[in-house]
């Protein structure tokens, strides 16, 4: 059996390895989120598929949801809730990029004693806190490659994610003309 991880492991992990990867993947989740038309977060591209715009509720509050586990050291599903105010894409995605950032902040401040502090996730698993937020990051970039398949669909621009996207290579070819 592998030993527990140490307070001082924790803090490394997060310092040196999640924190680069939670703030690089949270601008390319801003840009998903913002290019969802308005007019068309209803699309589903099957009748027992998420809704765009379900994608993109669930999408900003998880990704917060789980950053604050690392923080409280307790998955709480009610956490991270959007306000019933905070209705477009574009709005969620400020929403996101609000709350991420001030809990990105409180991220950095965490002790090796906070990290390591064991978090239950709904009965299934309980890990270490800090494990939260690679947990989180992957079911973030899972659900934004959902939205990101539907955008084209749905007429709207695929921003660029991993390496240029195709709309913003015909863009950038189109401000060089």
């Amino acid at each position: 059996m592998a030993e527990a991880m140490t307070g001082e492991q924790a803090v490394f992990l997060l310092q040196n390895v999640y924190l680069g990867a939670l703030k690089n993947e949270s601008r390319i989740t801003k840009k998903v989120l913002e290019a969802v038309p308005a007019d068309k977060a209803d699309y589903r591209p099957d009748p027992i598929s998420k809704s765009a715009m379900e994608l993109v509720r669930h999408i900003a509050s998880a990704d917060n949801r789980f950053l604050e586990t690392v923080i409280s050291g307790v998955f709480d599903a009610n956490a991270a809730v959007i306000p019933d105010n905070v209705k477009t894409p574009a709005e969620i995605a400020a929403w996101h990029e609000e709350r991420f950032a001030k809990n990105f902040d409180a991220l950095t401040k965490l002790s090796g004693e906070q990290l390591v502090k064991m978090a239950d996730f709904r009965g299934m698993f309980q890990r270490p806190a800090v494990t939260f937020a690679i947990l989180g990051l992957h079911h973030t970039i899972h659900h934004r490659g959902q939205l990101s398949a539907y955008l084209r669909s749905m007429g709207a621009k695929v921003p660029s994610i991993y390496g240029e996207s195709y709309d913003d290579a015909q863009a950038r070819k189109a401000a060089q003309a």
